[in-house]
């Protein structure tokens, strides 16, 4: 490794948590948020000590069992040891496996993971790297659609409103927010942890300013969630906690008062909506002889009926938003409470209005609540899929557990790709995937597993073949997103650690041996692809007239500040101005209600209108508690986890799990124990901070900290870490989105009595001696 400069100038950089300046003052890196964000990331934080942290990856490194008895399934992964090789001789090995694989089963076999997240810069983006590497160099690969955080409202959103992006990002923005709502309220709440980011990066962070503007101009925010957390103190909200899971329920009963109060707007409804009456038959209880009134619903969600009559009217009075939160589709049946606050809108008659009707996922990162930019962001070309086969992204497991097996997907039956490797660069399953012991076993089933990685994650101690990849700092790339105006040019602030090299030069070596480096590189290095990829940008900024630098000068100034659109309100705007020119790209034209098309596909566990489906999994004698696992404060997903900010956060070296005094009483726990979280799939170890900002009834471990096995041979192994997803369930939000139930699980919590296993999740493996 190179040594570290000991004085270097503040260069511009940028990560998904927010754009930054960084240099070298007595050989450590100093990290400063852009002086232009009112109130930048703590995960900035992070960066000095991961730079060079012993989890990196310094070497290439081949799975024993891999190298010594070739290609096949092997219940070794993560258990085996591994060995030291050069690149040369490890690129041809892999070069290899992949014409192998090619010839002998078609690039249907081949599975490209990515979760997208690995780098901010639009170039040394993992997950188009991976993606246009295999379309070029072998024809293509089984992809996955969505994302384990939209994965049941990106399905369902279209076939009520419209596109997701087109909803969720030209939308009801923070400046609307600000100006003309009085009522927020906030479904799973607005947890400032997540608005921090944003992918492609984010030069402002504007959630905290814009709620307290909106508070002090009378606006009313209403955190509807387990957590009090999830609002911060500048809003000054009103907390109604929830039964985790059960908006939809306390949604319908405030759907009923209206009704009942004759609250409702029936001429919207009649003018901008399709479905109604076929609806407020269920809602009443004409079609199931169950009204769905404040009482019933108080049954449900642990609101008093009271409170949900009076939140209804409340509603019903001013400009209100209702405002949906991820989260509350990240679990069973996550569909329904997407659609049913789409409904609530709907019936306030506010769809469309400026800060008024519907909002799905403001506050849930960056992006949202943002205007567009008016002039298109470099972005690398992926190349053309030859491969048609895809699997929505939760399902992994799944596709690898059963291959030919047939799955049902937002009307159509389809079957599951035989997968024989699978190769992943961006983002760490172990991190995002539920049910760990079920992943585990799921990649003990394929010939190979390929993993680029910066740090020695579970990903990475579960693959045959290991290439350790540069993190952003380590290289130079251009930081934007269409939400935000900051284009960045991210200077290189940092040799690469030991021999790591950057995505881009390992599919280049690879497509080389593979007969198709032209195709994947068009001639081009990385710098040849930066100053391409920034002339799209360049050249649109030159037809509006506006100020083009040239590559060299962007790059030396550091940032350059895009114009973006007028706020029209995206689809729904247009489409409230005039529902007859801009009408909704929805079968009829309009906001439904009910849906022919959801009916006609005759899923059981998604009908044809929102409905309160009741969960599998509710809380009895043995798992008492429900868990909420949320994303982290501390980093993102579980990036840089051995990062300093994200270590100090934790206690005893573990994951905090946070429950109410009064749950903790009842099992003899006191501040600060180290606790046991368990259910039938597996058990975690965290410790225990006693709070009344959580629910009773509800334990919060939040997801990110990395897998950490007691005993890596056994086959469900105690987490010394705290990562909760060996107690989340693997199964789809239904069999329309087959979305990421990762959200909420039942679970038991007892005080841990046992010798205190040592935390291992960030120690290299000891290269094996070479047979």
């Amino acid at each position: 490794m190179s040594e570290t400069p000991e004085t270097t100038a503040l260069r511009n950089h940028s990560a998904h948590w927010g754009v930054f300046r960084a240099g070298w003052a007595d050989g450590r890196l100093v990290v400063q948020p852009h002086p232009g964000d009112p109130d930048p990331s703590p995960i900035l934080k992070n960066f000095p000590d991961a730079l060079h942290h012993r989890a990196r990856i310094a070497r290439p490194m081949v799975r024993r069992g891999w190298l010594e008895r070739g290609p096949g399934p092997d219940r070794r992964r993560g258990r085996d040891e591994f060995v030291e090789m050069g690149w040369d001789e490890v690129l041809d090995l892999l070069a290899g496996e992949l014409r192998r694989v090619k010839e002998a089963h078609g690039a249907e076999a081949v599975f490209g993971g990515s979760y997208g997240w690995s780098s901010a810069g639009r170039f040394h983006h993992a997950q188009s790297q991976v993606h246009r590497f295999l379309n070029t160099s072998i024809g293509g690969y089984v992809r996955s659609v969505n994302s384990y955080s939209a994965g049941a409202s990106a399905v369902i959103m279209p076939h009520f409103i419209g596109p997701f992006d087109a909803v969720a990002r030209r939308g009801v923005t923070w400046t609307q927010v600000v100006a003309h709502t009085d009522t927020v309220l906030a479904f799973g709440g607005m947890a400032l942890k997540n608005s921090a980011v944003a992918s492609g990066g984010v030069s402002k962070h504007i959630e905290r300013d814009s709620m307290r503007r909106a508070r002090e101009r009378g606006a009313r925010f209403i955190n509807i969630s387990p957590l009090r957390s999830d609002l911060p103190e500048e809003a000054g909200a009103e907390w109604l906690p929830v039964v985790p899971g059960t908006d939809t329920a306390l949604m319908l009963g405030m759907a009923h008062t209206l009704v009942r109060e004759g609250l409702h707007d029936t001429g919207f409804l009649d003018r901008f909506c399709v479905g109604f009456p076929q609806f407020e038959h269920y809602l009443m209880g004409t079609s199931d002889g169950q009204p769905k009134d404040a009482a019933w619903a108080a049954s449900i969600c642990g609101v008093p009926a009271d409170t949900i009559v009076a939140l209804a009217r409340r509603a019903a009075q001013g400009r209100t938003l209702v405002a949906m939160a991820h989260a509350l589709q990240r679990a069973e049946h996550g569909e329904q409470p997407v659609w049913m606050g789409a409904v609530l809108a709907a019936m306030l008659g506010q769809i469309g209005l400026p800060g008024g009707g519907y909002a799905y996922a403001l506050g849930a990162l960056a992006h949202y609540g943002k205007q567009q930019n008016a002039v298109p962001i470099p972005t690398l070309p992926q190349g053309v899929n030859g491969v048609k086969n895809f699997i929505p992204v939760a399902r992994i497991s799944d596709m690898l557990l059963n291959p030919g097996a047939p799955f049902d997907y937002n009307g159509k039956r389809m079957h599951y790709a035989d997968i024989k490797l699978v190769y992943w660069a961006g983002g760490n399953p172990f991190h995002h995937h539920q049910d760990l012991n079920r992943l585990r076993e799921a990649f003990a089933r394929v010939d190979t597993l390929v993993v680029h990685e910066t740090a020695w994650t579970a990903t990475a101690r579960h693959a045959d073949i290991v290439l350790p990849c540069t993190m952003t700092l380590e290289r130079e790339d251009i930081g934007a997103a269409a939400t935000d105006p900051l284009m960045v040019a991210m200077h290189r602030l940092a040799e690469p650690f030991g021999e790591a090299r950057d995505d881009y030069a390992i599919f280049a070596g690879l497509a080389r041996r593979l007969g198709a480096e032209e195709a994947f590189t068009e001639g081009r290095d990385a710098a040849g692809w930066l100053r391409h990829l920034y002339a799209r940008t360049q050249n649109a900024l030159e037809a509006k007239g506006l100020y083009a630098p040239d590559f060299d000068t962007f790059f030396r100034e550091g940032e350059l500040t895009l114009p973006q659109e007028e706020d029209d309100g995206g689809i729904v705007g247009r489409f409230r101005r005039d529902p007859d020119g801009a009408p909704l790209p929805t079968p009829s034209g309009k906001v439904e209600i009910c849906s022919e098309t959801v009916a006609g596909f005759g899923y059981d566990d998604c009908p044809g209108h929102p409905a309160w489906l009741p969960p599998e999994e509710v809380p009895d004698a043995r798992h008492s508690l429900r868990l909420v696992a949320n994303q982290p404060y501390t980093k993102l997903h579980s990036q840089l986890d051995f990062g300093a900010y994200s270590a100090g956060e934790k206690r005893r070296g573990r994951e905090v799990a946070r429950l109410h005094p009064a749950e903790a009483a009842a099992r003899g726990i006191a501040d600060g124990d180290i606790v046991r979280l368990f259910n039938d799939r597996g058990a975690c170890l965290a410790s225990a901070a006693l709070t009344e900002d959580v629910m009773p009834g509800v334990v919060q471990l939040p997801t990110g900290a990395w897998y950490d096995p007691a005993d890596a041979s056994e086959e469900r192994p105690l987490c010394v870490h705290g990562n909760p997803n060996v107690l989340t369930r693997d199964v789809g939000t239904s069999r329309l989105a087959q979305g990421c139930t990762g959200q909420l699980t039942v679970v038991e919590v007892e005080r841990f009595e046992g010798n205190l296993p040592p935390i291992q999740a960030f120690e290299p493996p000891v290269p094996a001696v070479r047979a």
